[in-house]
């Protein structure tokens, strides 16, 4: 992973959980180039998954970081994810590199005219625009399950996507 790909208008979502992160790097918003899920399991969460999007950072010079707007009212992310995002803010302002956060109100938003009302439905939608992301599409959660570490994938996805249909013309 040392060696630097030259990819040019590219745009990194970024989606932490509480089992690691997931990301989405995007040459345009049907066409992602690379896609994960990484599951951290050591103590220090935050640290490990800086490194690991220091590296794809490193790797891939996105011109843009796409990540939730964590600082919106009514949000429910916690303390370690809401540090996690500031250090990565950090990052990419030290590597030159623009920060973007969409409100999940903005995501909803524009995925209601696929009548998506649930991030499931976002899902299902993604899976069908970007083929390659289908089999990663978690089953249907019910109620009393936890939710699916796959989603954090289309998470990220829908974070890509809405930054396109916004921002990117």
């Amino acid at each position: 992973m040392n060696h630097q790909e030259h990819l040019q208008n590219t745009v990194l979502s970024i989606y932490p959980s509480s089992r690691g992160y997931a990301y989405v790097l995007f040459e345009s918003a049907q066409n992602p180039y690379d896609w994960g899920v990484k599951d951290i399991r050591k103590k220090n969460k935050n640290e490990s998954a800086l490194e690991g999007i220091r590296i794809l950072i490193e790797r891939y010079r996105p011109d843009s970081i796409v990540i939730e707007d964590y600082m919106e009212k009514g949000s429910r992310r916690s303390t370690r994810i809401r540090r996690l995002y500031r250090m990565v803010t950090n990052l990419a302002m030290k590597e030159c590199i623009e920060v973007k956060r969409i409100s999940r109100e903005a995501i909803f938003k524009c995925f209601a005219a696929s009548d998506a009302k649930t991030k499931y439905d976002i899902s299902q939608v993604i899976a069908e625009q970007i083929p390659e992301l289908a089999h990663r599409l978690p089953r249907v959660r019910k109620i009393w399950m936890s939710e699916d570490p796959r989603q954090s994938l289309f998470d990220a996805a829908a974070l890509g996507i809405v930054y396109y249909a916004n921002y990117k013309l």
